[in-house]
């Protein structure tokens, strides 16, 4: 493979090569250089290209004319006596124009006059078949190729073709790993020029590409090409599979993958694929744990540029990416492309295994997960696996001491922006998921969710010890607390330990005499939510939980649970003196009385 690319390469490293040769080792008795003067005029009406003289030209060139005019400095052979002076030139350092706009020099006076339309704007090579400009006639002949598909520089390596002997000799170092610039900021190096100065801008935050329409302006002009067609709406290509519209064609390709499951960029440490390269970049940071990128506002790092850039916009509250269709606005573009599937009712990723389907592909797979109980995720400090990154994510919070997101009206503060949204709506009133069957509303989604499995009767989470089926994952978790009869929560007045951090919250409002729920009709106040609810329906005189078997009705459902007892004879509450059975926990609370010198 070295052969093959030092052959490619030959040309490029003598150049080089005779760039080192110094005035003091230049001697040349023959040729007067400062009586030379190249005297060339280049004239679009003088290259007129087409089709067949691209290749004509420069076939019948090499077969008529020999190297014939050697350079007595190194040996260097030339087709004519211009190309011999042009080329002593070199050796003399002698410059050969100056350009009075910007001062950069040239050895050849032709390289000048093509300088020069840098700053004149100036593309006199039109393409006859497109109508496309140049300011080079050597770019109008590689860029006549694209019409013609001709592809002459292959590779020795891999055998990819290029149009242009240029592209070769970039992609060349993809195989070498050679990365000849390097910046002097930060030592980063990069294999071509172009990322090069890209990169450099980052540095000096110039932005020289600015859109005409809204002002707004980039580091590179293929971005800002990127940014027209926000205004232009040109989506030209559609997928055939999925019909979404994009609005070139490298976004077309990487779409395209996605149907394929084509991912042609492979982590090389742990194997896994990507379809895109900046996915792939932004992985291997997961390796290093490199986090070079930090906020200047809250200290907060990150692993790449983009990341930090959506990271500021909660500091700035700038939401720039807005759905057309409800206007709801987001800081992110994955945000408001995972929204807008919220709109179309096409679900293409069905489950095989429960039927359930989904906008996204990986919302699939992470349902999955919960099929095959795989939970790949694992907290790093107390051991606690997640089906998803985002889970874990938000798990890692609960360590943290950091609350960065406050309610403006009460002051309390959050570890998620969702859970801040959430809260608002408390003083709001706001309960924008409504269900279609009863029109109950509620606050959260997630709470919707749970409330539809009352009218469907299904009970998906079963516990594995007593095979009791619960409608919310939330309350298998606090059933299992009754079988492994850990209470990690214990009030510090009273020592009274309980299995969740909510019941202690509740518990200890007996002590602050708290309650912060009031009756809007009598004024009653009470230390929890859920007797505030069954108060309200006193006033109503509303009793929705009915019994199916003798039709008695009920205010709250856990006294329908208490009365159904009754017919099945089910006695749960159990004395653990005399082990007599209750059907309810008042009368084993009073029956205990009974014990009360035996159990002291």
């Amino acid at each position: 493979m070295e052969e093959s690319i030092f052959e490619n390469r030959h040309a490029t490293e003598k150049r080089a090569h005779l760039s080192k040769i110094s005035e003091k080792e230049y001697v040349n008795p023959h040729l007067p250089l400062a009586n030379f003067d190249t005297k060339l005029n280049e004239n679009s009406q003088d290259c007129e290209i087409s089709a067949n003289t691209f290749s004509d030209k420069g076939n019948s060139m090499k077969k008529t004319m020999e190297k014939t005019h050697m350079c007595n400095v190194c040996g260097l052979a030339n087709f004519s006596k211009e190309s011999l002076f042009n080329h002593l030139l070199v050796h003399s350092n002698q410059q050969g124009s100056v350009c009075e706009e910007c001062g950069k020099s040239f050895t050849e006076r032709r390289n000048l006059v093509r300088h020069l339309r840098v700053h004149t704007s100036e593309k006199s090579f039109v393409c006859n078949i497109c109508g496309k400009s140049f300011r080079e006639s050597v770019s109008l002949k590689s860029h006549f190729r694209t019409h013609t598909k001709e592809k002459p520089y292959a590779c020795d390596v891999c055998s990819k073709a290029f149009s242009c002997s240029g592209d070769l000799q970039r992609h060349l170092r993809i195989h070498t790993k050679e990365k000849p610039y390097v910046c002097e900021v930060c030592g980063k190096a990069f294999a071509w020029l172009t990322s090069f100065k890209s990169h450099l801008r980052f540095h000096t935050n110039e932005k020289p590409y600015v859109c005409e329409v809204c002002s707004k302006s980039f580091t590179e002009s293929s971005n800002l090409k990127r940014h027209l067609r926000v205004h232009t709406k040109g989506k030209h290509y559609v997928c055939e599979v999925c019909s979404k519209a994009v609005s070139n064609s490298h976004n077309f390709e990487r779409h395209l993958r996605k149907h394929a499951e084509e991912k042609l960029y492979v982590c090389e440490i742990c194997s896994k694929a990507f379809v895109r390269r900046s996915n792939l970049t932004r992985h291997l940071c997961t390796h290093t744990k490199e986090k070079a990128c930090v906020c200047e506002v809250c200290s907060k790092t990150f692993s790449d540029k983009y990341s930090l850039k959506v990271h500021l916009r909660i500091h700035t509250k700038e939401k720039p990416y807005k759905c057309e269709i409800c206007s709801r606005a987001f800081t992110a573009s994955f945000s408001l492309k995972t929204h807008l599937q919220t709109h179309s009712e096409l679900k293409p990723y069905a489950c095989d295994a429960c039927d359930k389907a989904f906008t996204r592909l990986s919302n699939l797979k992470t349902h999955l997960r919960i099929h095959t109980k795989e939970k790949m995720y694992v907290c790093e400090i107390c051991s606690k696996a997640f089906t998803d990154s985002f889970k874990l994510k938000t798990h890692l919070q609960t360590h943290s001491e950091e609350k960065p997101y406050a309610c403006d009206i009460c002051g309390k503060a959050f570890t998620l922006l969702s859970n801040l949204k959430t809260h608002l709506r408390i003083h709001t009133k706001e309960k924008p998921y409504a269900c279609e069957m009863c029109n109950k509303a509620f606050k959260e989604k997630s709470r919707l969710k749970r409330h539809l499995l009352i009218h469907t009767k299904e009970k998906p989470y079963e516990c594995e010890i007593c095979s009791k089926a619960f409608t919310a994952n939330f309350d298998l978790k606090t059933h299992l607390k009754t079988h492994s009869k850990e209470k990690p929560y214990a009030c510090e007045v009273c020592h009274k330990a309980f299995s969740m951090g909510t019941d202690l919250k509740r518990h200890l409002r007996i002590h602050t005499k708290e309650k912060p729920y009031v009756c809007a009709v009598c004024s009653k106040a009470f230390t929890q939510y859920g007797h505030l609810k069954s108060h309200s329906l006193i006033h109503s005189k509303e009793k929705p939980y009915p019994c199916e078997i003798c039709n008695k009705a009920f205010a709250a459902r856990s006294n329908l649970k208490k009365h159904l007892r009754v017919h099945t004879k089910e006695k749960t509450y159990i004395c653990e003196v005399c082990s007599k059975a209750f059907n309810n926990g008042f009368n084993l609370k009073r029956h205990l009385c009974i014990h009360k010198g035996k159990i002291l």
